[in-house]
C-alpha cells in the first residue's frame, strides 16, 4: 500500500515509516522539511495522490493553547479535504489517553478538537489514545520544579515506550478501520511522583521529589483515573525498568573511555 505518515520525520512518525517500509509498502514521510506543510496545505495533495492510508502524528510547534489549537485545527481539516479528495482509505490518527478528563489542559483540549474533526468527517478512521511516552518523563518531571523541589501528584500514570506506540500504530495502519477510539498503555501503573524518583536517581539527579495531591500536570489536578487506560485498552510491553536500563547502557556505549 501507499502510506503517507504525516510528521515521519519526529520521534513516532520516523519509526512507523522504518517499520512499515521494511514490510514493502510504498511510504511517503510528510513533514514541513519535506514540503509538505499542513497548516498551510502546501504539498498534500501530490503527496497524498494514490495513498490509501494516511497516519497522521504531526505535533504542534507551539505548546501555547491558543496556538495549539489553531495548529491540529488547521492541521487537520486540511488533512481530512486532502484525503477525501484521493480518497484516502484509512485516517490513524495518535491522540492521548485521557484528553477528555482534564480540560484545563490546554493541549489536550486541542487533541480533543482534533479527534472531534476525525469523528465527523466521512473517512474511515482509527484513533489510537497512548499514555504518555517514558521518553517524556522527564519533561514532566521538569516541569513540576518549584522553589522548594519538585511538585508531582501521588496520582497513578501508565507511561509507556514509544516504540511500542509506533508497533501499534503500524499495524492499525494495514487493518481495517475501526471507525472508533483504540487504547494503549504500558505494563505498569506507578504514583507519579514514585515515578519521578525512579527516573532521578537513574540518572544521578540529586533533586528531590515531593508528593503535593494539588500539583497540577500542565494545568490539571489530577486522580487515579486521569492518565491510565481504561477497559479493552492493548498493553504494552516495555517495562519502564527496562527501557531506563536500555537507556543507561546505550549512553554508557557513547561515553568514551
Amino acid at each position: 500500500m501507499k502510506i503517507v505518515v504525516i510528521g515521519g520525520t519526529g520521534l513516532i512518525g520516523a519509526n512507523i515509516v522504518d517499520r512499515l517500509s521494511r514490510n514493502g509498502h510504498e511510504l511517503v514521510v510528510a513533514s514541513p522539511s519535506k514540503g509538505v506543510n499542513t497548516v498551510t496545505g502546501e504539498g498534500l495533495a501530490s503527496a497524498l495522490a494514490g495513498a490509501q492510508v494516511v497516519v497522521d502524528v504531526a505535533n504542534s510547534p507551539s505548546f501555547a493553547p491558543a496556538e495549539v489549537r489553531e495548529f491540529f485545527q488547521a492541521s487537520t481539516r486540511n488533512v481530512l479535504a486532502a484525503a477525501a479528495a484521493a480518497g484516502v482509505e484509512h485516517h490513524v490518527v495518535l491522540s492521548i489517553v485521557g484528553v477528555d478528563r482534564l480540560p484545563d489542559n490546554g493541549y489536550f483540549r486541542a487533541k480533543l478538537a482534533q479527534e472531534e474533526l476525525v469523528r465527523a468527517s466521512r473517512l474511515p478512521y482509527t484513533i489510537l489514545r497512548a499514555t504518555q511516552f517514558f521518553e517524556f518523563i522527564g519533561g514532566i518531571v521538569d516541569a513540576g520544579e518549584a522553589d522548594r523541589g519538585i511538585h508531582l501528584s501521588p496520582a497513578l500514570i501508565q507511561p509507556v515506550a514509544a516504540d511500542d506506540v509506533s508497533a501499534v500504530l503500524a499495524d492499525l495502519a494495514v487493518g481495517a478501520p475501526l471507525n472508533g477510539i483504540v487504547e494503549v498503555g504500558g505494563p505498569d501503573r506507578f504514583p507519579l511522583d514514585e515515578l519521578g524518583r525512579k527516573l532521578l536517581a537513574a540518572r544521578g539527579d540529586p533533586r528531590q521529589v515531593r508528593a503535593d495531591v494539588h500539583a497540577r500536570y500542565f494545568g490539571s489536578e489530577l486522580d487515579d483515573r486521569s492518565l491510565v487506560t481504561g477497559a479493552g485498552a492493548l498493553t504494552a510491553p516495555t517495562r519502564f525498568f527496562n527501557w531506563l536500563s536500555r537507556g543507561s547502557m546505550i549512553a554508557r556505549q557513547a561515553t568514551p573511555s
